[in-house]
């Protein structure tokens, strides 16, 4: 686990971070979250309480990760992203207890994306720089770059600026 050499990191001690996991400086690990083998978390980011990351996942820089997240191997995450509370991002297409044939499904969220709260981002997607899901969302294909989604299953219902403001409104 990487220390900054400013000691910036903060890690609370309730937090499970693995010894192979890279933790960048001036993050914040919050209580009760779970940092797996070979996760990498960027610089500047703050990690809330109950948030499960998964192994090999990657976070850019600057990313806020809301309460009771959970980001599953697969999942890259970009500079400057916020997600929610309670979030999920999914790795499989085809969900068993058990499988022997058993695939990561890769999935991408792009730089200054941001990500509603209890929204679920199925597997095997991008969603674009800038783009927003609304709380509630279910993301089942790829999101343009400064799109607007909502709804199960999300659709497109406008376009943002890079600060989340509405720039225009579907019609219909």
């Amino acid at each position: 686990m990487k220390q900054d050499m400013a000691g910036n990191l903060y890690i609370h001690p309730t937090a499970n971070v693995a010894d192979s996991a890279v933790v960048g400086d001036g993050t914040k690990v919050w209580i009760n979250v779970q940092i797996r083998e070979n996760a990498v978390i960027g610089c500047n980011c703050n990690i809330s309480k109950d948030v499960y990351i998964d192994h090999s996942v990657k976070i850019g820089d600057g990313c806020k990760i809301q309460n009771s997240v959970s980001v599953y191997n697969g999942v890259t995450i970009e500079d400057r992203v916020f997600v929610g509370p309670n979030a999920v991002f999914t790795n499989d297409k085809v969900p068993r207890a058990f499988t022997a044939t058993w695939n990561v499904t890769p999935t991408l969220v792009r730089s200054g994306a941001s990500i509603g709260a209890n929204a679920t981002i199925v597997c095997g997607i991008t969603i674009g720089e800038y783009a927003m899901v609304a709380a509630g969302a279910v993301v089942t294909k790829d999101v343009a770059p400064y799109t607007l989604v909502a709804g199960n299953p999300a659709r497109r219902i406008g376009t943002v600026d890079k600060d989340g403001n509405r720039v225009e409104k579907m019609e219909g």
